[in-house]
């Protein structure tokens, strides 16, 4: 599978608003430069795919920013569905898919009945470990591996 990435975003702050990036360093140890979530292990990065975000909002009737969920990167053409344990090559950076993001109660509260129209499917992206360090930009290519 490969696609591209469409949008990077971060936020500077726990629970602040997300900023729009057209490029970021991916470190080992922080993941996205400047993103305090970025520290633990297998939560470094979080990908979520542009046609899993819309099903999400089809089934919830309502158009949200993807930004809603505060996710990190945005990508298209790439199925993140029950991707455990692959790995994630974007651009010149790669990561080790550790998880399904998890939707938290935050999600109901920017939308009612967000929260469980992200859980089928991995919807709510992928949780990553960065395994080579670097720099990601929008319109990079992404390629899940085998």
């Amino acid at each position: 599978m490969s696609g591209r990435v469409l949008a990077i975003a971060r936020c500077l702050v726990k629970r602040g608003p997300m900023e729009l990036l057209p490029e970021t360093a991916i470190s080992l140890d922080k993941g996205v430069e400047g993103d305090p979530r970025g520290h633990k292990k297998g939560r470094q990065v979080t990908v979520m795919s542009r046609e899993a975000w819309e099903a999400a909002c089809t089934d919830l009737g309502k158009e949200l920013d993807w930004t809603t969920r505060r996710a990190n990167v945005l990508v298209e053409g790439v199925d993140l569905a029950f991707t455990k344990h692959r790995q994630l090559r974007i651009g010149e950076v790669l990561f080790t898919i550790a998880m399904q993001t998890q939707p938290c109660f935050l999600m109901d509260e920017f939308e009612n009945g967000l929260r469980d129209v992200l859980k089928p499917d991995w919807r709510g992206g992928a949780c990553c470990t960065v395994e080579k360090a670097g720099i990601i930009r929008v319109g990079d290519p992404v390629e899940v591996l085998a």
